[in-house]
């Protein structure tokens, strides 16, 4: 079982010259193979996303623009973490509970995950999580 100590975060290589900075992600960045990629934008400041753990799937929450918090939770510990760097992602192993909230105006919450879309891989009850 996977505990709050197994999020990190995941330094995303750049490349930098006087037009700016270039943030790659390849294979070797990610410790999963990506079967799904999404984003959240103009989130209100007072709304919280997230509110769920998955059975199975892994994930790579980035802050491509503005900052916001994860929570994060194992059922036991739980620990907040700002993320506002664009070449910073949290990685977040499979049944942790996670929720996101203080979006910063313009917010952009990228995400890569490595399974498709199933609805039946979310635990969204919070009792049933730490069941």
């Amino acid at each position: 079982m996977n505990t709050i100590n197994n999020v990190n975060i995941i330094d995303i290589p750049k490349v930098h010259d006087e037009r700016g900075f270039l943030a790659v992600i390849e294979k070797e960045t990610i410790p999963f193979s990506i079967k799904r990629v999404y984003y959240l934008y103009d989130v209100p400041t007072e709304s919280s996303r997230g509110g769920h753990a998955h059975k199975e799937q892994e994930s790579v929450i980035i802050a491509l623009s503005g900052s916001f918090e994860v929570v994060v939770d194992d059922g036991n510990s739980k620990k907040r973490i700002m993320l506002n760097k664009p070449n910073k992602g949290l990685y977040i192993p499979t049944g942790i509970w996670r929720e996101i909230d203080n979006f910063s105006s313009g917010a952009v919450c990228f995400v890569l995950a490595s399974t498709e879309y199933d609805e039946a891989e979310y635990i969204r009850d919070y009792e049933v999580f730490k069941g």
